[in-house]
Protein backbone atom coordinates (compact mmCIF):
# COMPACT_ATOMS: atom_id res chain seq x y z
CA UNK A 1 0.00 0.00 0.00
CA UNK A 2 1.33 3.43 -0.94
CA UNK A 3 0.59 6.85 0.54
CA UNK A 4 1.75 10.40 0.00
CA UNK A 5 4.17 12.59 1.91
CA UNK A 6 4.04 16.09 0.50
CA UNK A 7 4.26 15.63 -3.25
CA UNK A 8 6.00 12.26 -3.02
CA UNK A 9 4.49 8.79 -3.21
CA UNK A 10 5.84 6.61 -0.41
CA UNK A 11 4.99 3.35 1.29
CA UNK A 12 2.84 3.36 4.42
CA UNK A 13 5.83 2.44 6.58
CA UNK A 14 7.96 5.20 5.07
CA UNK A 15 5.17 7.72 5.63
CA UNK A 16 5.00 6.75 9.30
CA UNK A 17 8.77 7.08 9.65
CA UNK A 18 8.87 10.49 7.98
CA UNK A 19 5.99 11.85 10.05
CA UNK A 20 7.74 10.58 13.18
CA UNK A 21 10.89 12.46 12.18
CA UNK A 22 8.87 15.64 11.51
CA UNK A 23 7.40 15.71 15.01
CA UNK A 24 10.64 14.68 16.68
CA UNK A 25 12.34 17.61 14.96
CA UNK A 26 9.80 20.25 16.00
CA UNK A 27 8.66 18.89 19.38
CA UNK A 28 10.48 21.46 21.50
CA UNK A 29 8.95 24.43 19.69
CA UNK A 30 5.71 22.93 18.41
CA UNK A 31 3.40 24.89 20.71
CA UNK A 32 5.26 28.13 20.03
CA UNK A 33 5.00 27.57 16.28
CA UNK A 34 1.28 26.91 16.56
CA UNK A 35 0.92 30.25 18.35
CA UNK A 36 2.87 32.06 15.66
CA UNK A 37 1.20 30.35 12.69
CA UNK A 38 -2.34 30.91 13.95
CA UNK A 39 -1.73 34.16 15.87
CA UNK A 40 -2.78 32.23 18.96
CA UNK A 41 -6.20 31.39 17.53
CA UNK A 42 -5.57 27.63 17.84
CA UNK A 43 -5.94 28.11 21.60
CA UNK A 44 -9.42 29.56 21.09
CA UNK A 45 -10.33 26.62 18.84
CA UNK A 46 -9.19 24.14 21.48
CA UNK A 47 -11.07 26.10 24.13
CA UNK A 48 -14.21 25.73 22.02
CA UNK A 49 -13.61 21.99 21.87
CA UNK A 50 -13.21 21.68 25.64
CA UNK A 51 -16.07 24.03 26.54
CA UNK A 52 -18.50 22.04 24.41
CA UNK A 53 -17.86 18.72 26.13
CA UNK A 54 -20.62 17.18 28.22
CA UNK A 55 -18.78 14.85 30.57
CA UNK A 56 -20.28 12.64 33.22
CA UNK A 57 -18.31 12.03 36.45
CA UNK A 58 -15.76 9.21 36.31
CA UNK A 59 -15.46 9.41 32.52
CA UNK A 60 -12.56 7.72 30.77
CA UNK A 61 -11.14 10.16 28.22
CA UNK A 62 -8.52 9.60 25.53
CA UNK A 63 -6.80 12.56 23.90
CA UNK A 64 -5.63 10.83 20.73
CA UNK A 65 -2.63 12.28 18.87
CA UNK A 66 -2.45 14.43 21.99
CA UNK A 67 1.12 15.56 21.40
CA UNK A 68 2.25 17.85 24.21
CA UNK A 69 -1.02 17.32 26.06
CA UNK A 70 -2.38 20.88 25.93
CA UNK A 71 -5.94 19.69 25.25
CA UNK A 72 -5.73 17.03 27.97
CA UNK A 73 -4.55 19.61 30.50
CA UNK A 74 -7.39 21.95 29.49
CA UNK A 75 -9.90 19.15 30.03
CA UNK A 76 -8.33 18.39 33.39
CA UNK A 77 -8.55 22.03 34.50
CA UNK A 78 -12.21 22.32 33.54
CA UNK A 79 -13.35 18.95 34.90
CA UNK A 80 -10.81 18.40 37.69
CA UNK A 81 -13.42 17.60 40.35
CA UNK A 82 -15.38 14.97 38.45
CA UNK A 83 -12.98 12.07 38.96
CA UNK A 84 -12.22 11.61 35.27
CA UNK A 85 -9.37 9.48 33.95
CA UNK A 86 -7.28 11.13 31.21
CA UNK A 87 -5.02 9.31 28.78
CA UNK A 88 -2.85 10.93 26.11
CA UNK A 89 -1.99 8.63 23.23
CA UNK A 90 0.49 9.76 20.59
CA UNK A 91 2.94 8.06 18.25
CA UNK A 92 5.69 10.58 19.07
CA UNK A 93 7.58 10.15 22.35
CA UNK A 94 9.46 13.45 21.85
CA UNK A 95 6.17 15.35 21.62
CA UNK A 96 4.83 13.72 24.78
CA UNK A 97 8.13 14.19 26.59
CA UNK A 98 7.85 17.92 25.95
CA UNK A 99 4.37 17.98 27.46
CA UNK A 100 5.11 15.74 30.42
CA UNK A 101 7.32 18.47 31.89
CA UNK A 102 4.06 20.34 32.59
CA UNK A 103 2.16 17.24 33.70
CA UNK A 104 0.08 17.36 36.86
CA UNK A 105 0.44 13.57 37.33
CA UNK A 106 -3.27 13.30 36.58
CA UNK A 107 -2.61 12.39 32.96
CA UNK A 108 -1.33 9.03 31.71
CA UNK A 109 0.86 8.94 28.59
CA UNK A 110 1.04 6.08 26.09
CA UNK A 111 2.99 5.84 22.83
CA UNK A 112 0.85 4.17 20.17
CA UNK A 113 -0.44 4.67 16.64
CA UNK A 114 -3.99 5.82 16.07
CA UNK A 115 -4.58 2.94 13.70
CA UNK A 116 -3.75 0.38 16.39
CA UNK A 117 -4.90 1.51 19.81
CA UNK A 118 -3.85 -0.49 22.90
CA UNK A 119 -7.35 -0.22 24.35
CA UNK A 120 -10.06 -2.79 25.03
CA UNK A 121 -13.38 -2.76 23.19
CA UNK A 122 -16.21 -0.58 24.54
CA UNK A 123 -14.19 1.05 27.34
CA UNK A 124 -13.81 4.76 26.51
CA UNK A 125 -16.41 7.49 27.13
CA UNK A 126 -14.82 10.23 25.03
CA UNK A 127 -12.05 10.56 22.45
CA UNK A 128 -10.70 13.98 21.52
CA UNK A 129 -8.52 14.29 18.42
CA UNK A 130 -6.98 17.68 17.70
CA UNK A 131 -5.01 18.34 14.51
CA UNK A 132 -3.87 14.73 14.34
CA UNK A 133 -6.28 12.90 12.08
CA UNK A 134 -4.61 14.15 8.91
CA UNK A 135 -1.31 12.64 10.09
CA UNK A 136 -2.75 9.14 10.28
CA UNK A 137 -1.65 6.77 7.54
CA UNK A 138 -5.26 5.68 7.05
CA UNK A 139 -8.02 7.98 8.31
CA UNK A 140 -10.79 5.40 8.19
CA UNK A 141 -8.69 2.76 9.97
CA UNK A 142 -8.06 5.23 12.78
CA UNK A 143 -11.75 6.11 13.01
CA UNK A 144 -12.66 2.42 13.04
CA UNK A 145 -10.29 1.89 15.95
CA UNK A 146 -11.81 4.83 17.83
CA UNK A 147 -15.29 3.41 17.23
CA UNK A 148 -14.18 0.02 18.52
CA UNK A 149 -12.83 1.44 21.76
CA UNK A 150 -15.73 3.78 22.54
CA UNK A 151 -18.51 2.63 24.80
CA UNK A 152 -21.93 2.52 23.13
CA UNK A 153 -23.07 6.14 23.21
CA UNK A 154 -19.48 7.37 23.60
CA UNK A 155 -18.37 10.35 21.53
CA UNK A 156 -15.52 11.40 19.27
CA UNK A 157 -14.77 15.13 19.00
CA UNK A 158 -12.30 15.95 16.25
CA UNK A 159 -10.73 19.37 15.71
CA UNK A 160 -8.94 19.64 12.40
CA UNK A 161 -7.91 22.14 9.76
CA UNK A 162 -10.50 22.31 7.01
CA UNK A 163 -11.55 24.33 3.95
CA UNK A 164 -12.17 28.07 4.45
CA UNK A 165 -15.10 29.90 2.89
CA UNK A 166 -14.58 30.94 -0.73
CA UNK A 167 -13.65 34.58 -0.10
CA UNK A 168 -11.01 33.69 2.50
CA UNK A 169 -9.48 30.68 0.77
CA UNK A 170 -7.15 32.58 -1.69
CA UNK A 171 -5.62 34.65 1.14
CA UNK A 172 -5.30 31.61 3.39
CA UNK A 173 -3.61 29.61 0.60
CA UNK A 174 -1.06 32.38 0.05
CA UNK A 175 -0.35 32.65 3.76
CA UNK A 176 0.08 28.91 4.21
CA UNK A 177 2.18 28.49 1.09
CA UNK A 178 4.65 31.33 1.61
CA UNK A 179 4.56 32.48 5.25
CA UNK A 180 4.26 29.34 7.37
CA UNK A 181 7.29 27.46 5.94
CA UNK A 182 9.39 30.60 6.46
CA UNK A 183 8.22 30.85 10.04
CA UNK A 184 9.17 27.21 10.46
CA UNK A 185 12.64 27.97 9.15
CA UNK A 186 13.05 31.06 11.32
CA UNK A 187 11.72 29.79 14.65
CA UNK A 188 12.01 26.01 14.55
CA UNK A 189 14.79 25.65 11.98
CA UNK A 190 12.66 23.09 10.14
CA UNK A 191 11.08 24.57 6.98
CA UNK A 192 10.62 21.12 5.42
CA UNK A 193 8.65 19.93 8.44
CA UNK A 194 6.24 22.82 8.23
CA UNK A 195 5.97 22.43 4.48
CA UNK A 196 4.76 18.88 5.15
CA UNK A 197 2.20 20.15 7.67
CA UNK A 198 0.82 22.60 5.12
CA UNK A 199 0.71 19.96 2.38
CA UNK A 200 -1.17 17.64 4.73
CA UNK A 201 -3.80 20.35 5.34
CA UNK A 202 -4.31 20.92 1.61
CA UNK A 203 -4.89 17.22 0.96
CA UNK A 204 -7.22 16.66 3.90
CA UNK A 205 -10.95 16.08 3.22
CA UNK A 206 -13.20 19.12 3.51
CA UNK A 207 -15.98 19.41 6.07
CA UNK A 208 -18.63 17.48 4.15
CA UNK A 209 -16.20 14.80 2.99
CA UNK A 210 -14.94 14.15 6.50
CA UNK A 211 -18.49 14.00 7.86
CA UNK A 212 -19.25 11.40 5.19
CA UNK A 213 -16.20 9.34 6.27
CA UNK A 214 -17.49 9.48 9.86
CA UNK A 215 -20.84 8.13 8.71
CA UNK A 216 -19.26 5.44 6.52
CA UNK A 217 -17.22 4.28 9.51
CA UNK A 218 -20.39 3.79 11.56
CA UNK A 219 -20.67 6.92 13.70
CA UNK A 220 -24.11 8.34 14.35
CA UNK A 221 -25.23 11.90 15.10
CA UNK A 222 -22.46 13.18 12.84
CA UNK A 223 -22.19 16.97 12.67
CA UNK A 224 -19.58 19.68 12.26
CA UNK A 225 -19.10 23.32 13.25
CA UNK A 226 -16.88 25.69 11.32
CA UNK A 227 -14.41 27.81 13.27
CA UNK A 228 -12.83 31.01 11.92
CA UNK A 229 -14.82 30.81 8.68
CA UNK A 230 -13.84 27.19 8.05
CA UNK A 231 -10.08 27.42 8.57
CA UNK A 232 -10.72 24.69 11.11
CA UNK A 233 -13.78 22.68 12.05
CA UNK A 234 -15.07 20.59 14.93
CA UNK A 235 -16.50 17.24 13.86
CA UNK A 236 -18.70 15.17 16.16
CA UNK A 237 -19.73 11.53 16.03
CA UNK A 238 -21.09 9.01 18.52
CA UNK A 239 -21.01 5.25 18.74
CA UNK A 240 -24.54 3.85 18.30
CA UNK A 241 -26.01 2.92 21.68
CA UNK A 242 -26.93 -0.53 20.40
CA UNK A 243 -23.52 -1.23 18.90
CA UNK A 244 -20.83 -3.34 20.51
CA UNK A 245 -17.52 -4.16 18.87
CA UNK A 246 -17.19 -7.74 17.70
Amino acid sequence: MHETFGNETVTSDERKQRISKVFAAVAGRYDLMNDLMSFGIHRLWKRRLVSGLALQPQSIIVDLAGGTGDVARAINRKYDKTGNHLLVIDASWPMMATGRVKDTNLIHWVAAEGEKLPLADNTIDLVTLSFGLRNMTNIQTCLTEVLRCLKPGGQLVCLEFSTPVFWLKPFYDLYSRFVIPRLGALVAGEPAAYQYLIDSIRKFPNQQELAHIFEQTGFTGVAFKNLSFGISALHYGSKPVDMAAS
